[in-house]
């Protein structure tokens, strides 16, 4: 019988990763506020493409999509922390038997370790504080806005049941179904997939670790639905708007700048770095081009 209930699992996660419809045409919103709660509702459908496309405008998409598939990006999960090794992390999750894996390390080293985790929290806490604090790429806004949800990350993990053994054996055999089912494992599966496809799988992946996260009191979902976004300025084509919600327990009260591209308003530091993105490897194929016979 559970034999049963893993393989209905996965054809279930499999239909919803690899089967989904067709994206419908995107309406971009006409306003500073209406444009941030378009990717708030975005990512609480966990409606990655929907994302992508509302976060940047269509030509700019397309040249992230072309790099996608040269492999010189994975916009937009390089907007995820450890971005770089988020491919890894997926191909250790889907690998067979990785559950087993994944608990005796578990075991060995975080179970029964409440204590232990509770200051590394803390530690790891402070030091991601200091980077923010110093990292130069980071707008003031930004910069603000980390320092609080690090900080309510910090004091969630400080109470968090990370070390629970029996909890930890339920919720990672659920992860690494889910992983399995994105058919993205391996060392080059979300470039071989390509941005669309990838972000489509990734869905239902998403849905599964938001869920073991609510298990462990962190609700992703819930900071999002109770999010108050107003207009605090607007000058020309630049916004600034301001974002309240509380996460873990914790209020956070922060700032977004916006811009006006081609009429519609998009996150000016997600905007930057998309661009970026793009152009990531760009240059230097250009230049081994040029000196190419």
């Amino acid at each position: 019988m559970p034999r049963i209930r893993s393989v209905t699992a996965a054809l279930l996660l499999s239909c919803l990763a690899a089967c989904q419809p067709a994206p419908a045409p995107v309406e971009q919103p006409s306003s500073p506020v209406a444009a941030v709660q378009q990717l708030v509702d975005d990512l609480r459908r966990d409606d990655l493409v929907g994302y992508s496309h509302h976060a940047v405008p269509p030509a700019l998409h397309a040249r992230l999509e072309a790099a996608w598939s040269e492999g010189r990006t994975l916009w937009p999960l390089t907007e995820l922390p450890l971005d770089q090794k988020f491919q890894g992390f997926l191909t250790t999750l889907a690998e067979p038997r990785s559950e087993q894996a994944l608990l005796t390390a578990y075991r060995r080293q975080f179970a029964g370790a409440q204590a232990e985790i509770r200051t590394a929290a803390t530690t790891l806490g402070l030091f991601t504080s200091q980077y923010v604090a110093n990292e130069a790429a980071y707008s003031d806004e930004e910069r603000d806005h980390y320092r609080q949800l690090i900080a309510a990350l910090a004091r969630w993990g400080q109470r968090a049941p990370l070390a629970d053994a029996d909890h930890a054996r339920q919720v990672v055999p659920q992860i690494t179904l889910a992983a399995r089912s994105t058919g993205l494992g391996g060392p080059d599966g979300l470039r071989r997939a390509g941005m669309t496809r990838s972000l489509q799988r990734l869905g239902p992946f998403f849905v599964r670790l938001e869920r073991a996260l609510v298990s462990y009191g962190l609700d992703f979902d819930a900071a999002l639905a109770g999010m108050r976004i107003t207009l605090a300025q607007q000058t020309g084509e630049q916004a600034r708007v301001r974002l309240q919600y509380t996460l873990a327990g914790q209020p956070i009260d922060a700032y977004v700048l916006l811009e006006r591209d081609e009429g519609q308003w998009y996150l000016s530091d997600l905007l930057r770095r998309a661009r970026t993105e793009a152009e990531a490897g760009g240059a230097e194929a250009r230049q081994q081009a040029a000196r190419a016979p």
